[in-house]
């Protein structure tokens, strides 16, 4: 029997280990970013009172993406950044969840740049 490993709590290990290290403020929320086999979402994230300020994800009702998995995430990260911005937020500090910055995650972190947040 082959032994593999259990990637599920590497990533949760990961993000156990990141989160130790990041935390949101109301100057400068968490944008916590999710991915699952299909879809990936987005949160802003103000971790000194506990509240999500905005979020976005590839399952809403009126998002709609011709292309790719990561074509959806740059989208998704676009969405989010217009949100937050709507809420007067300019900064964020980038979670990425225990996930590699390669691929889905980082399309959704460059969307969301282009759509104006900094991080």
């Amino acid at each position: 029997m082959i032994n593999r490993p259990n990637t599920k709590a590497q990533r949760l290990h990961r993000h156990k280990r990141v989160r130790g290290k990041v935390s949101g403020t109301p100057e400068r929320p968490r944008l916590n970013v999710f991915r699952s086999e299909t879809n990936i979402y987005a949160q802003v994230i103000d971790d000194t009172t506990g509240k999500t300020l905005a979020s976005a994800s590839s399952l809403e009702k009126d998002f709609s993406c011709d292309g790719t998995k990561t074509d959806a995430a740059k989208k998704v990260g676009e969405l989010v950044a217009e949100r937050a911005k709507a809420k007067g937020i300019e900064a964020v500090v980038f979670d990425r969840g225990g996930y590699l910055y390669h691929g889905r995650v980082k399309a959704l972190a460059e969307g969301a740049r282009e759509g104006g947040l900094q991080f």
